[in-house]
């Protein structure tokens, strides 16, 4: 078909399809006006037009056939949803979308056929144009926007393309990098973490074992009798691992950490599988951490749930595991778990759940069998819960899972576990702890003022000192004292006289044998929890006038000296109430011409006082106090003499002690050595010269007096208990003694009968004995020779026991005269060197010459002292020449005891 040119540009619109509201949207696409002659080699050019042109048709008829297809799909769509789209125009009218797609369709493939493989209605709807009426300009609009189209298409398709690229391979970038930067600062941050949790931590790895719990402070006796155990800060006892059972071990390595032996500290897997079996059981029936890093929970981390925690102990349990042993590690964590019921590790839980006591080179932990074994490896993990007393069936189910696990691990067999079960279900399985009753509570509670003296630490920290304490005590000594206390007093039930005390002293050393501070301490009824012995003050009665005829022995004067025992009466400072003092005997009599030894043996009241006239007050004091007694309760004056200051029982016995030690004083002592558990170090008693408060020679005048039973036979019966005889009161006055130890001994009455003493040594011991009431209520006629010294008596002869019989030894600086007095009488005793008495000396003086006052005595008045009356020509003890009560001397019999 020839190819028309079109002729020029007809402007005249399509009446068919005149439409202003369109065409004047259209927009005027300018083209070239065809040449009015044909062009050079037309006929070549129009076989290749027409060519062109049957190209097209085909095109246009595939394309009609396409949009056929798709305008009855659309349709048969339309017609399944029962509506008619529509589409609103610009100028405000609504057609049927499909019916416009359709309308415009046709008329555009009617027209002009559409370059290359273009679909029309992608052109519709890429580019929604009013095409013109006049079909040239239709045909040539539509040819550039097809064109156009696939340009831009193409155009946009490689901008998309790389675009897609771009953002793929930016967000990829993007991710890298901010992987890269998590990656970098996470290991920064671990390597911080893991440096400084190293760091702070680096002394306690070290170290491990000091952090371990100390043990509960142990007090011993001499002979290494556990007395005392301080758990008011819970149980503890450290004990090697191969003094722990080792079916305990394995029911924990069952139980806590199966892999123990073999993993290196941490065990993924073991984690894993604990929890599937906790699922599977419904609540916690394994754990997840392993034996090392519980270890380290419980000493260096903390118990604390939270993830730095954890992470915590990932870090530290490699360097645990690598600086110690598997044996280290399970040693210390057994110590250190706690069981429940206060008790910390598992020497500690034998005791408390089963009453196993300690023994030589078989602590508890290692007397456990498979049951108990069994049962305190499943506790750890929850004491509160698998608590038998609170949770009995809990408990039990957690008993048959551990013995499942050991069999599961081979470490027993079902036999095994079926007689451990049975054994548990015995209703006397739970015994309880044993009885901790403190042995010797008096004494316990001295040794703890001295450790905190010593170690100053508070009460509670000595608890969990980890200090091993081995004192001075002969418990069984103290026991068998005990009961020969409570035997006595017993025996004086009608006397009112309820409570007894004692210290027993080894005067060599200081060391402490026996300290009884009540007879009973859990009594109520005396008292019994007050310490009479270390923190009691108490009148000494006569036991006190040893230190004032020391000092008066001290000054030259002998044994043997004279004085006159007649009334006296000394003025006292103005303003004084009463304004004189008026001592009296016991007996109400007067003696007359007595000698030192004489009056003192016989516990004669006014020789004394007038003997502490000659000396001095603040004299005998002073030697009271250098020989040991540093503390007193009360104004000292003459009353003194006679028990007028309070005393402690203990200083008193130290000092008598000092009459024993040659005139040394010293420093008694309850600790012998201390050894702490943690790191082994021992601490022992040192040894200090004591001061010399007297010469040994007056020490050794004064021995030679009190242990001068002889002399003291006017007052006191032959068999006396100051006499250390082996035998009984009866044998003794049938004439058989038995074998007699040397003793020295002096008893103490106050003058209402409140408080009465014995005070005596032998060559190994000293002891000091009080009896009374610890209300102060007083005893009916109860002295010193009734009530304390039986008790002396029979402790001193339990006491030595063993010990060969030997009597005092003389230092020498001693010289022995005789001494004849106007009456005839001749004494024999002791004097110093240089104070032999001359005849005027040997006189007994009626009116004893005052002391010079001494500095704190300058407010009393010069001594003034009446003539006596004698009543006796025969005052020496030698032939018992007292005037004993008569009715003729007014005095009445008071009998003997």
């Amino acid at each position: 078909m020839p190819i028309e040119y079109p002729g020029p540009e007809d402007t005249t619109p399509d009446k068919d399809h005149e439409d202003s509201s369109l065409t004047s949207h259209v927009e005027e696409i300018p083209f070239p006006h065809p040449p009015t002659t044909p062009p050079i080699g037309y006929k070549q050019g129009a076989e290749a037009a027409n060519q062109r042109a049957q190209t097209r048709r085909e095109r246009t008829e595939r394309a009609q056939r396409y949009l056929e297809q798709k305008r009855r799909r659309r349709e048969q769509h339309a017609a399944a949803l029962n509506v008619t789209p529509e589409v609103i125009r610009p100028d405000n009218t609504r057609q049927s979308l499909l019916h416009q797609h359709v309308e415009t369709t046709a008329a555009i493939t009617r027209a002009y056929p559409v370059e290359d493989d273009t679909d029309p209605d992608i052109v519709l709807h890429q580019h929604p144009v009013r095409l013109p009426a006049n079909p040239r300009r239709r045909r040539l609009l539509l040819s550039h926007i097809s064109r156009r189209h696939l340009r831009d298409t193409r155009h946009k398709n490689r901008y998309n393309f790389h675009r897609f690229w771009l953002t793929i391979l930016g967000t990829f970038g993007l991710l890298a990098l901010i992987l890269l930067t998590i990656t970098g600062a996470g290991t920064y941050v671990t390597y911080r973490f893991y440096n400084d949790t190293s760091t702070t931590y680096q002394h306690g790895i070290l170290s491990l074992r000091d952090l371990t719990p100390r043990d509960n402070l142990k007090l011993y006796d001499s002979k290494g009798i556990l007395l005392s155990q301080l758990t008011d800060q819970g149980m503890h006892t450290e004990v090697p691992l191969d003094k722990i059972s080792p079916l305990l071990i394995n029911a924990t390595v069952a139980t806590e950490d199966k892999n123990f032996w073999k993993n290196s500290g941490l065990d993924i897997f073991r984690i894993l599988e604990a929890g599937i079996q906790n699922l599977q059981h419904g609540r916690v029936v394994e754990g997840g951490s392993t034996i090392t890093q519980q270890l380290i929970k419980n000493l260096l981390v903390g118990s604390e749930a939270n993830v730095l925690r954890k992470l915590q102990e990932f870090v530290l349990t490699p360097e645990i595991n690598s600086r110690y042993s598997k044996s280290d590690i399970i040693e210390m964590y057994l110590n250190t778990i706690y069981f429940g019921h206060q008790a910390y590790g598992i020497d500690a839980a034998a005791s408390a759940y089963f009453g196993l006591v300690d023994r030589p080179g078989k602590p508890a932990s290692a007397q456990l069998d498979l049951a108990q074994s069994a049962m305190l490896a499943g506790m750890p993990s929850s004491p509160s819960l698998y608590d038998p007393d609170v949770h009995p069936q809990t408990t039990f189910n957690r008993f048959n899972i551990v013995l499942d696990l050991m069999i599961r691990e081979g470490y027993i067999t079902q036999v095994q576990a079926d007689a451990a079960i049975k054994e548990a279900q015995k209703p006397d399985f739970f015994k309880g702890p044993p009885n901790l009753q403190d042995r010797a509570p008096h004494f316990t509670q001295y040794v703890l003022l001295q450790l905190e003296k010593q170690f100053k630490l508070k009460r509670s920290q000595l608890s969990r000192s980890g200090l091993m304490v081995y004192t001075t005590l002969d418990i069984d000594l103290q026991d068998k004292i005990q009961k020969i206390m409570q035997q006595h007093i017993d025996e004086l039930q009608g006397h009112n006289i309820t409570n007894a005390a004692e210290v027993l002293i080894d005067y060599h050393t200081g060391a402490i044998r026996s300290l009884l501070g009540s007879l009973d301490y859990n009594s109520k009824v005396i008292d019994g929890k007050f310490d009479v012995a270390t923190m009691g003050y108490r009148q000494p009665g006569s036991s006190f006038k040893p230190y004032v005829y020391a000092t008066a022995l001290g000054q030259g004067y002998t044994p043997a000296q004279a004085i006159e025992d007649s009334p006296l009466i000394i003025q006292m400072p103005p303003g004084s109430n009463p304004a004189t003092y008026e001592p009296k005997n016991y007996d109400k009599l007067y003696h007359g011409h007595v000698t030192l030894r004489c009056a003192l043996q016989n516990s004669l009241n006014i020789p004394a006082v007038k003997t502490l006239q000659h000396v001095g007050i603040n004299n005998s004091l002073a030697t009271a106090r250098a020989m040991g007694i540093t503390d007193t309760k009360g104004e000292a004056g003459y009353s003194m003499v006679l028990g007028g200051l309070d005393v402690n029982l203990l200083e008193h016995t130290t000092a008598f002690g000092a009459f024993a030690n040659k005139g040394k004083a010293f420093t008694p002592y309850a600790i012998q050595k201390v050894v702490t558990t943690y790191n082994k170090k021992t601490t022992k008693h040192q040894s200090k010269e004591g001061k010399q408060a007297i010469s040994p020679q007056v020490a050794y005048m004064m021995t030679d007096i009190l242990s001068d039973n002889n002399s003291r036979l006017p007052e006191f019966f032959d068999c006396n208990p100051l006499q250390l005889y082996s035998n009984s009161t009866n044998q003794c006055y049938a004439g058989n003694r038995g074998v007699v130890r040397p003793a020295a001994a002096k008893t103490g009455t106050t003058n209402d009968f409140r408080d009465n003493w014995t005070m005596g040594y032998t060559t190994d011991f000293v002891m000091g004995v009080w009896a009374g009431n610890n209300n102060y209520t007083p005893m009916n006629d109860v002295t010193g020779i009734q009530g304390a010294a039986p008790i002396w008596h029979d402790s001193m002869l339990l006491a030595e026991q063993g010990k060969p019989v030997t009597n005092f030894s003389n230092p020498g600086g001693l010289d022995k005269g005789s001494m004849i007095y106007p009456d005839g009488i001749q004494s024999t005793d002791w004097y110093l060197p240089g104070h032999y008495p001359t005849m005027a000396q040997a006189v007994p003086s009626l009116y004893p010459t005052s002391p010079v006052p001494t500095a704190t005595e300058t407010n009393l008045n010069p001594f003034k002292t009446e003539k006596p009356t004698v009543l006796s020509s025969h005052p020496y003890c030698s032939n018992y020449s007292f005037a004993f009560p008569t009715p003729n001397n007014h005095s009445s019999n008071r009998g003997w005891w």
